[in-house]
C-alpha cells in the first residue's frame, strides 16, 4: 500500500453529481416535469388538468424514492452502480402506481410511463458523470487482514495517524476483526458519528472484485445457524404460483420450441441430467436440447468436464445457441420448480460430477 502524507489528505473528493439534492433536482427537473410538456406540447396544461398534475407528482414521488434506494446500494464501493437503478426505479415507480390504484386518483398511463423512462436515463447519466468525475480514496487503518486490499483496482492509503482523513470523498476501510490499538478503536467510532464511511476490508474487496471471500460460517444475532422457515415456505408458495400463472400462457410456444428442437438435429427433444437441488438432493433436470447427441462412455474425470460446457462449444446446434443465449432452453424446468427440486431464484444446481468435485474443492459449497 502507499503511505500518504499529511498534505495529501486534503486532496481528492466527492463529485457534485454525488449530492442528493443535485441529483434530485436534476431529475425532477429533466425526468418529469420537462419530458411531458416537450412529448404533449400544447395539449396539457397543469394549471387546470387534475391528471396531468396526480401523474407528475406521483412521477416525482416515485423517482425520489428510487434515487434514495439507489444510493442505499450504491454507497458500497466498487458496486457495479449502474446496475441497481433499473430494478430500483422499476420498484419505486411500480409502488407508487399501486398506490395511485388503490386510493383511485385520476392519472395519465402515457405521463408515468413516459417520466419513468426517461427519469431511469437521466439517473444513469447523473451517475455517469459522477463516477467519471470521483476521485474516492480509502484511508485503511493498519492491522489484520487489511493489506489483501492491494492491487484490487482501488485507490488505497494508509492512515498515517489515528486521525479523521479531512476530504469529502474520505472513506475509511479497516479489518474489524483485528485487534486494533484504543486509539484507532476510537478513530472508528470518531467516524461513524461524524458521518464518514467505515466498512469493513472484506466487503471491499468483495465489491471491488466481484469475489466472495468465504472463510467461515456466520452465526446470526442469537448465535445460531437457524433457516428462516417462514420464508421458505412464502418463496416455495412465490414458485407455485408463478409457473401455475406462466405454464398456460407458454404451453404454445414451448410446442413450437420442442418441434424446432426436433427439426434441427436427430435425438430427443428434452435433455435430462442429474444434478444436485435443493437441499443438496440429486434430481433429474429437464431442459431443450441444445447440443448435439454423443454416445460417449466417460469416467467421473471425463463427466466433469463434459458439464463444463464452454461458449463455443461444438456440440452446440445453431437453434441451441440462441435458446441457450435467451434462457429458452431453460423453460422446461418449471417442473422441476413445481415438484420442489428447484427454484426460479436460487443457486445454480450443478451437474451431480460437476457439484461432487466442488463439495471437494470449495469449503461450505453446500
Amino acid at each position: 500500500m502507499l503511505m500518504a502524507a499529511p498534505s495529501e489528505l486534503v486532496h481528492g473528493g466527492r463529485s457534485v453529481f454525488r449530492s442528493f439534492l443535485v441529483q434530485v433536482l436534476t431529475c425532477v427537473v429533466l425526468g418529469t416535469i420537462l419530458p411531458p410538456f416537450i412529448y404533449f406540447g400544447a395539449k396539457l396544461s397543469i394549471l387546470d388538468n387534475p391528471t396531468f398534475q396526480n401523474s407528475v407528482i406521483a412521477s416525482i414521488i416515485a423517482l425520489v424514492a428510487g434515487i434514495f434506494f439507489a444510493r442505499r446500494v450504491n454507497i458500497y464501493p466498487g458496486v457495479k452502480q449502474l446496475g441497481a437503478v433499473l430494478p430500483t426505479f422499476i420498484a419505486s415507480f411500480g409502488a407508487v402506481a399501486l398506490c395511485i390504484l388503490a386510493f383511485r386518483f385520476e392519472y395519465s398511463n402515457q405521463v408515468l410511463l413516459l417520466n419513468s423512462a426517461v427519469s431511469v436515463l437521466v439517473y444513469i447519466g447523473v451517475m455517469s458523470l459522477a463516477t467519471k468525475a470521483d476521485r474516492s480514496i480509502f484511508y485503511a487503518v493498519p492491522g489484520g487482514r487489511i493489506k489483501r486490499l492491494k492491487n484490487v483496482g482501488l485507490i488505497v492509503r494508509d492512515l498515517p495517524a489515528p486521525t479523521l482523513p479531512v476530504h469529502d470523498g474520505a472513506i475509511i476501510v479497516a479489518d474489524l476483526h483485528a485487534e486494533l490499538d484504543d486509539d484507532w478503536e476510537r478513530l472508528l467510532a470518531t467516524a461513524a458519528l461524524e458521518g464518514v464511511p467505515v466498512f469493513h476490508f472484506k466487503q471491499v474487496y468483495e465489491a471491488a472484485t466481484g469475489k466472495v471471500w468465504v472463510e467461515h460460517l456466520s452465526e446470526n444475532s442469537f448465535g445460531s445457524l437457524l433457516p428462516n422457515m417462514s420464508f421458505m415456505r412464502l418463496k416455495r408458495l412465490f414458485d407455485i404460483a408463478l409457473v401455475l400463472v406462466l405454464l398456460p400462457l407458454l404451453i404454445v410456444p414451448l410446442l413450437v420450441v420442442a418441434l424446432l428442437v426436433r427439426l434441427d438435429s436427430p435425438g430427443p427433444v428434452l435433455f435430462r441430467q442429474e444434478r444436485v437441488g435443493f437441499r443438496g438432493r440429486p434430481f433429474n433436470v429437464c431442459k431443450f436440447r441444445t447440443m448435439r447427441c454423443e454416445e460417449l462412455s466417460m469416467d467421473a474425470e471425463e463427466q466433469r468436464a463434459q458439464a463444463m460446457t464452454g461458449e463455443n462449444d461444438p456440440r452446440i446446434t445453431r437453434l441451441g445457441a440462441f435458446l441457450r443465449r435467451t434462457r429458452i432452453d431453460e423453460l422446461p424446468q418449471m417442473l422441476n420448480i413445481l415438484l420442489g427440486h428447484m427454484s426460479w431464484i436460487g443457486p445454480r444446481p450443478e451437474a451431480l460430477a460437476l457439484g461432487i468435485w466442488y463439495q471437494k474443492e470449495i469449503p461450505f459449497y453446500d
